[in-house]
């Protein structure tokens, strides 16, 4: 089984981090030890210099070696995208591990809120996605509308073409965050899961701090009983929400 956890919009600064929070949320991550971790975008709150560096600091002590991030629309404000690249290097990545393919890719465009991703990218995206194994798509903007989001300007400029790209590639996960409300779809089996705020104090409504723990189990490594009862379908996957005082949410259940 591999477990990921997939946390979002930190906003590291004076004015929204709250350390309480992160340092419950960081234990909690550590105690899991998962074998991936994606952080999908706003890691700072204005893409200065000083918030990348504390957002760093932070980001390190997470102890897991395997971690992918993507920036958000607060971290590409003030040119921050250029500190972005410096401590983090890729802002479009594909990484393997093991029969799992994650393609993380930068959605947001400099001192703009909005998401676009553009069909410059499309063709690398579907050459990362051409193996057969388990898919995973991050990005910071919303994919498809999600309760209590208000007006739906928050999906990427070209959502439809980038949603239509990834079914033909059957991905298998989108994560993603930007309006710190946590919700999961399932759309032709492939399930996007949106993150909540880390450690923020930027909640909505009732909304609170959280993370996604996702749990993914090839048929192959459940036994052979396991295997006939799942039939075609090769993976079990298991989202659950993780809140600050270490409560566990099972959100959704899933054979794809």
């Amino acid at each position: 089984m591999i477990q990921i956890v997939h946390l979002s919009d930190i906003h590291f600064s004076e004015a929204y981090f709250v350390p309480e929070i992160a340092e419950s949320m960081l234990q909690s991550i550590n105690d899991l030890n998962p074998d991936i971790v994606v952080i999908t975008g706003d890691l700072t709150e204005n893409g200065f210099s000083a918030e990348y560096n504390g957002v760093k600091r932070f980001i390190d002590r997470i102890e897991c070696k395997e971690k992918v991030l993507v920036p958000g629309n607060h971290d590409s404000k003030n040119a921050g995208y250029l500190h972005f690249e410096d401590l983090f290097e890729n802002r479009f990545q594909t990484r393997n591990f093991g029969n799992m393919t994650i393609v993380g890719a930068d959605s947001s465009q400099p001192d703009l809120d909005e998401g676009h991703l553009g069909r410059e990218n499309y063709g690398w995206i579907k050459e990362a996605f051409s193996g057969e194994k388990f898919k995973v798509f991050a990005l910071h903007h919303h994919l498809v509308p999600i309760p209590l989001a208000g007006r739906e300007n928050t999906v990427l400029v070209d959502a439809g073409d980038v949603l239509d790209l990834l079914n033909k590639c059957r991905v298998n996960l989108v994560l993603c965050g930007h309006c710190h409300i946590p919700h999961v779809w399932n759309l032709n089996d492939m399930l996007v899961v949106n993150a909540g705020t880390f450690c923020s104090s930027k909640t909505r409504g009732k909304t609170t701090q959280c993370y996604n723990l996702i749990q993914a189990e090839n048929s192959k490594e459940t036994g052979k009983k396991e295997a006939e009862k799942i039939g075609n379908s090769s993976w079990k996957i298991r989202v659950s929400r993780v809140f600050p005082q270490g409560q566990t949410e099972l959100v959704t259940e899933t054979v794809m």
